[in-house]
């Protein structure tokens, strides 16, 4: 598993550029930055999984452990925020005890203790009756957590695994105060009140959030900022032209190649640009409780008309979608190589054979002449993008798709409510971790990140035998047959593309290091500004 890991960091290190000579931070102004969706679904970053609200959001908390803020494209570094250190592990690898540091605070002045961490992270992983945690089954390994003092948090793993630590580094795993959960478990989802580097000024629904500099924060010197205002803007174009008259300085999303080309030609040396793989997929989610979407046959069939090798390069240029791939991050050494992702259905070589077993599925599926709607949410890049995308492919086999697009709350609730035949999906992780971001594929009863509404207990056997595994090359095939039964015998998910991360920024941001994954590293404590 060490060596899974450090394969993967070596890789996404070299994309990241060269490494700059270290500069003297400066200390104040304001940092405006896009905000790419027209508002967060709710400011509770246990319950959300859109970037959306990390990064409205995540500024004004802490976490247990994080990606190493110096270098977060490094996959098996991690670094402490409220704890004191990382331990070692005891008992065979299946227990840790972390110390919590006493100097941290809370925006209305109370101590964060051991007892504030054992809540929150109990809350994500075993949520009350009606609360939503969307990354409860990244944490199957573990059996218990709780807090023996003030200080201390012991977490009891069911068995030893090297996906834990990477999964406890999650940035949305905000510390929340106990006495407040205790009272209220919803008050996180429409209130802010943390302990990370800023405090929260204001909310505009729809328009902006802004916070200011915490002159409690715990880590000496930080942050840089006297504050920051996050603007929402879900058009491309609006933030391109914010950026270029300097209204903002920076998107932390990403932007497509011919956007990046069109802000160098107009700012020149006055535009940064940082570019990386991106841990983050498009989908396809079909709703197996909608008919005909409850047949493997009419799913494996809308499939096997994408052709994803004959799209892509063309996509490339105009999208922030790059790789063909699978389930797994393309440089991962668990992900399927080219000759194997072609033994699987809507990754054939031959599009036309792919699209004459399509026809013939929905023929002996009584469903020719299907027509359904596309649930997609209101984001340019790659929403809109993919569901025009594969309608016009679905049209090649007389499917008629017509697309229902809605802002990112009532998007995010339709997903929840099963309110879809099929939709737009996204896998978007944050450490890669590949054992564990293959838990947005488990079926519903296991992941709440997983909207297709369907039981299968072959898939859950697959991939607890894969999770618990200690060979490498007994794993990796476990994976393969864990992708197989996904993506093509139950057609459970269709996987389009993997992201490419392109994020232009004014010159005069500093501080920024870009890494796979647009939620990781938010907490905006490292940025400053030169000017």
């Amino acid at each position: 598993m060490v060596r899974l890991f450090a394969v993967c960091a070596t890789m996404l290190l070299m994309l990241c550029g060269p490494v700059r000579a270290a500069e003297t931070p400066k200390r104040g102004g304001i940092l405006t930055f896009m905000i790419p969706a027209d508002s967060p679904p709710s400011f509770d970053g246990h319950r959300e999984a859109t970037f959306a609200t990390v990064h409205a959001v995540a500024p004004f908390y802490s976490v247990l452990i994080r990606a190493n803020p110096d270098n977060p494209a490094d996959t098996t570094s991690f670094a402490c925020d409220v704890c004191t250190e990382i331990p070692a592990p005891t008992d065979g690898g299946r227990v840790y005890s972390f110390t919590i540091r006493d100097d941290v605070r809370f925006q209305d002045g109370s101590r964060l203790t051991a007892f504030d961490v054992a809540a929150s992270w109990n809350k994500i992983i075993a949520p009350p009756p009606g609360v939503v945690s969307a990354r409860q089954g990244y944490y199957g390994m573990i059996e218990k957590i709780e807090a023996t003092d003030a200080k201390t948090v012991i977490i009891r793993l069911k068995f030893a695994t090297g996906a834990f630590l990477p999964a406890l580094a999650d940035p949305y795993a905000f510390i929340y105060k106990k006495e407040i959960l205790d009272r209220d478990p919803h008050w996180y989802e429409a209130n802010i009140m943390g302990s990370g580097p800023f405090r929260f000024k204001e909310y505009e629904s729809g328009q902006s959030i802004s916070g200011v500099r915490n002159p409690d924060y715990y880590r000496p010197g930080l942050p840089y900022l006297d504050g920051f205002t996050g603007i929402f803007a879900d058009k491309q174009a609006v933030r391109v032209a914010a950026i270029k008259a300097d209204r903002a300085a920076i998107e932390f999303r990403g932007f497509p190649p011919a956007t990046r080309d069109e802000l160098m030609a107009a700012l020149g040396d006055k535009l940064g640009v940082q570019e990386s793989d991106w841990n983050c997929g498009a989908l396809v989610t079909p709703n197996h409780e909608k008919k005909p979407f409850d047949d493997a046959r009419v799913r494996r069939a809308l499939t096997l008309a994408i052709d994803r090798w004959g799209s892509a390069p063309s996509l490339s240029k105009i999208t922030i979608t790059k790789t063909v791939g699978g389930l797994v991050f393309p440089s991962s050494p668990l992900a399927a190589t080219k000759a194997e992702l072609e033994q699987i259905a809507g990754y054939w070589p031959d599009i036309e054979k792919s699209r004459a077993e399509a026809r013939r599925l929905l023929k002996e599926a009584g469903a020719e002449g299907l027509t359904f709607e596309l649930l997609n949410r209101n984001v340019d890049q790659p929403y809109k993008f993919n569901g025009t995308w594969v309608i016009g492919e679905w049209s090649k086999i007389g499917v008629r798709a017509t697309q229902r697009v809605l802002p990112t709350g009532p998007y995010d609730e339709a997903l929840r409510r099963g309110d879809f035949s099929v939709a737009i999906d996204a896998e978007c992780q944050n450490i890669v971790n590949p054992l564990l971001d293959g838990t947005k594929y488990l079926p519903h009863t296991v992941s709440s990140a997983n909207y297709g509404n369907f039981d299968d207990k072959t898939e859950i056997d697959i991939y607890d035998r894969m999770l618990r595994e200690t060979d490498f090359p007994t794993q990796r095939a476990l994976m393969r047959q864990f992708e197989k039964l996904v993506l093509d015998t139950e057609a459970h998910e269709m996987f389009l593309l993997w992201r490419y991360r392109i994020v232009p920024y004014r010159s005069y941001v500093k501080g920024f290091k870009i890494s796979p994954s647009h939620y990781v590293n938010q907490d905006l404590a490292g940025i400053w500004l030169d000017r």
